[in-house]
């Protein structure tokens, strides 16, 4: 089939957009390079998407710089609504960026529809309407002198975005950048672009300036490691594996750009003694198979007071073994595929990781038959930990895996919970009011959430410490990120004379 085909098989109204995005024009690589993305549900071809290189990279630079003056100084209000115009957009083509969202990803279509589609209209309408609300300060200095400040965009940003969740980090990234004056170069992971590349037609629909947005799909070890050395980019904003992070951080030293890192997580989810169980148990599910357990915070470690461990997981096991695996554009499926065969390969190896350290599989732990054979499908899996020094209580899965660890008291439980290298998210269970706060206070985590998990909003800062990195996604502090403070002094009292002077 061609990409016409493709696309009305899956439901689309338009056709994929496979060429990389420069200068408000759908162009080919200037190496003609090209890449198939593939569905997971099955593996087939989906389109041969252009693959962007050093010299791409550099075109795109330019447009940025070429758009920045006029885009930085444009009215923030303008700004405003260009990103709000945008919003409407995304509601109004939302079935088709949800389809082509499933079909790119494995994201279960009413995941799709439900999460990923609104989650990415509000968060441009909400940077829409913070566009001109943020403000420098007057600060009270010596008698005489008048200091304030102004908060400047950075300039020419680089932005690297995942394959887990594209349609709303890609948002995630661009709504405060551009809301702050900043014009993009975005490189959407090589396996997943086409929901970017569909966001990018919107933006140019919704009045965006030629060279604002500049988006190149292409490989992490080419395009992205040009855009992390380019010397003419002050910021690159990355999500991903630690490993990439780190060497992000070395390929920015050249120009001491500014960096963002949001990197990987190993959420600790614990549930008290005094916990609502029923509560717990859904909630759990929802932290580690949501997406396929293809998240940053998903709550992969299952950390169960002893006392109601086996009443727990006689709830919980049950309720994993009854998640619909299926095709993603099917209204029916719980859960879909893992987003390529490489990815479950490796998730599938952390069974083996786990009976070599005396772990007990006590659900799932294989791919499915059948149907699904040909995808890159896992079965939702939950493991017992012989301990919580065990790698697969230490390391990322990033897949439908759970560990599951047992505590006797709250001094254990907290050991347990910061005992890992990352600290992006967590979460508790219990209805102690004195504990939850007591523990959200000493979780060395950026985010934590009580009696609930995976609550994102565009209000709230997003983020991590420890080997899960640095900076802040989301509200204000966002805006934070993509700015840069000056400080104006003023001497408004001429009485004052400066130092040294001669009468």
């Amino acid at each position: 089939m061609d990409l016409a085909d493709i696309a009305q098989a899956a439901g689309l109204r338009t056709p994929i957009r496979h060429q990389l995005f420069i200068n408000g024009r759908f162009v080919d690589a200037q190496s003609g390079e090209t890449m198939p993305t593939l569905n997971p549900h099955d593996n087939s071809r989906i389109a041969d998407v252009a693959m962007a290189g050093a010299a791409d990279v550099e075109l795109a630079v330019q447009a940025a710089e070429a758009a920045l003056p006029k885009w930085s100084r444009m009215a923030a209000m303008d700004r405003g609504r260009i990103l709000l115009k945008l919003a409407d957009l995304i509601e109004g083509n939302a079935e088709e960026l949800a389809r082509l969202e499933s079909l790119d990803t494995g994201h279960p279509i009413r995941d799709s529809r439900m999460l990923d589609v609104p989650r990415t209209a509000v968060t441009y309408r909400y940077f829409g309407g913070m566009a001109d609300k943020f403000q420098g300060e007057q600060i009270p200095v010596e008698v005489g002198f008048l200091n304030y400040t102004l908060r400047e965009p950075v300039g020419v940003v680089g932005q690297v975005v995942p394959w887990n969740f594209p349609l709303m980090f890609t948002s995630w990234k661009m709504a405060p950048a551009l809301a702050a004056g900043n014009c993009i170069v975005l490189k959407p992971a090589e396996i997943t672009p086409l929901s970017s590349l569909k966001i990018a037609e919107l933006m140019a629909e919704a009045g965006m300036p030629e060279g604002v947005v500049n988006i190149l799909p292409g490989l992490g070890t080419v395009a992205g490691q040009a855009i992390a050395e380019h010397d003419r980019i002050s910021k690159i904003a990355f999500t991903g594996s630690t490993a990439t992070g780190r060497r992000i951080v070395q390929a920015s030293a050249g120009n001491l750009k500014k960096v963002q890192l949001e990197l990987g997580g190993k959420g600790a989810n614990i549930v008290f003694e005094d916990a609502n169980l029923l509560a717990a148990v859904n909630g759990a599910a929802w932290a580690i198979f949501h997406n396929q357990g293809q998240a940053c915070i998903a709550g992969s470690r299952l950390v169960l007071h002893e006392k109601i461990a086996d009443a727990f997981l006689e709830k919980f096991i049950p309720l994993a073994r009854s998640i619909r695996l299926g095709n993603p554009l099917d209204p029916h499926t719980e859960m879909g595929p893992l987003t390529s065969l490489q990815h479950r390969d490796r998730v599938l190896s952390y069974v083996e990781v786990a009976r070599s350290q005396g772990g007990e599989v006590l659900s799932g732990g294989k791919a499915p038959t059948g149907d699904l054979a040909n995808g890159c499908y896992v079965e939702p899996t939950i493991v017992r930990a012989s301990g919580w020094r065990d790698r697969i209580a230490q390391e990322e899965v990033f897949g439908p895996f759970v560990t599951v660890l047992t505590f006797k008291d709250d001094q254990e439980a907290l050991q347990i919970a910061n005992s890992t290298e990352y600290g992006l998210g967590g979460g508790l269970w219990t209805n102690n009011l004195q504990r939850a706060h007591k523990f959200a206070r000493d979780m060395k985590s950026g985010m934590v959430w009580i009696n609930c998990y995976k609550r994102v909003n565009p209000g709230s800062p997003f983020g991590g410490s420890g080997m899960s990195g640095y900076g802040r996604e989301m509200g204000f502090d966002a805006m934070r990120e993509y700015t840069q403070v000056k400080s104006i002094w003023v001497n408004v009292d001429a009485q004052i004379a400066p130092h040294y002077a001669r009468p």
